[in-house]
């Protein structure tokens, strides 16, 4: 996906920037518009000795071929060891933190008090910043306080609020907005999406996020998990919760982590806001081809009863994050979700 085309103008607003760059940046929007993807574009064109000239890295420098392969002296990535291409699950493996550690923090020392190795920036991408505990936030907040010269931070976030307050106080914030919904789909049809508007509608007009739900739902990793969970929720009170919990489970497990438990419970969040669009007489966001099923369900629920659902679907998208056991977790999630058909309204 071309972030640069698709972001252009949050990519000429972050080339306004390089007369007087900041020593933080925080690159803000919903998941799945390819943040991570733009600060590493950033990055690529800041390190670059010959930016062509709307920016872009030449992709032929020196400094070029060192970032394409990995190896940049001046540029360093903080990001969850599960996030890395080589952090699969295995068998009998130990499973990779989800969390950017207070180490990899600390590891930056030695990094930001030596000189530049060409003369020119230095770059940290932290990615995503919000998956930092409190210990680690504060360390990293240390940095923040007392810059090294010719040091920038690109910060990617798509919840900022789970960001110490001081750590955003720090930082110039770089907003990256939805793409036009006509930019999105073109670029989701380039990449061989079929019905890309079903997806964007889905993903909440986020292209990067629309495309991963594609490609999952259709013929990627863990299998047709999101048409399992559809159909399994249009059934309404019919619903068999632990049946969809087994099924989703073991999807999640076949994944081999390209399909988070997170992902299932945002599918369910977004399946109780068109219920709860359509209890109101509204037209649905995310799920349009199941518009008419959408509706006689909402029918059936007590709205009130519907609104503290979504509420609670809040709170346990959090807790997916680390659930104690991924399929009581599930059992739990889709019995609530019968619930709100039960005839008795107390």
């Amino acid at each position: 996906m071309n972030v640069i085309e698709l972001h252009e103008s949050a990519w000429k607003s972050l080339q306004a920037r390089r007369p007087k760059m900041p020593h933080a940046l925080l690159l803000l929007g919903q998941r799945g518009l390819g943040k991570f993807d733009l600060a590493r574009q950033f990055a690529a064109s800041l390190l670059c000795e010959a930016p062509q000239d709307d920016g872009r890295a030449c992709g032929r420098c020196l400094a070029c071929n060192w970032y394409s392969q990995g190896n940049h002296p001046d540029f360093r990535l903080l990001q969850p060891e599960a996030f890395a291409d080589e952090a699969e699950a295995e068998e009998g493996k130990k499973k990779a933190s989800q969390q950017i550690t207070i180490d990899q923090v600390r590891g930056l020392d030695e990094f930001l008090t030596v000189g530049t190795h060409r003369g020119g920036l230095r770059i940290v991408i932290v990615n995503p910043t919000e998956a930092m505990n409190r210990a680690t936030a504060n360390a990293l907040l240390k940095t923040l306080e007392e810059p090294a010269p010719s040091t920038l931070f690109l910060m990617v976030s798509s919840d900022p609020m789970r960001l110490l307050p001081t750590i955003r106080s720090r930082c110039q914030v770089a907003p990256v907005p939805l793409p036009s919904a006509a930019r999105a789909e073109a670029v989701l049809a380039a990449h061989g999406v079929a019905d890309p508007g079903r997806w964007l509608a889905l993903a909440g007009g986020a292209p990067g996020l629309a495309l991963e739900w594609a490609s999952s739902g259709q013929s990627g990793q863990g299998g047709d998990w999101l048409e399992t969970l559809t159909r399994r929720l249009a059934a309404g009170r019919a619903v068999e919760p632990l049946a969809l919990a087994g099924e989703l489970e073991k999807a999640v497990k076949d994944s081999k982590g390209r399909l988070p438990l997170k992902a299932v419970v945002d599918g369910l969040q977004k399946w109780l806001v068109d219920l709860m669009l359509a209890s109101n007489g509204l037209s649905i966001r995310y799920f349009l081809p199941q518009a008419a099923t959408i509706a006689g369900l909402a029918a059936m629920i007590p709205p009130a009863r519907l609104l503290q659902s979504y509420r609670t679907t809040v709170t346990r998208c959090r807790e997916a994050e680390q659930p104690l056991n991924a399929r009581l977790f599930l059992e739990t999630l889709f019995l609530d979700y019968r619930a709100l058909f039960a005839k008795d309204c107390r």
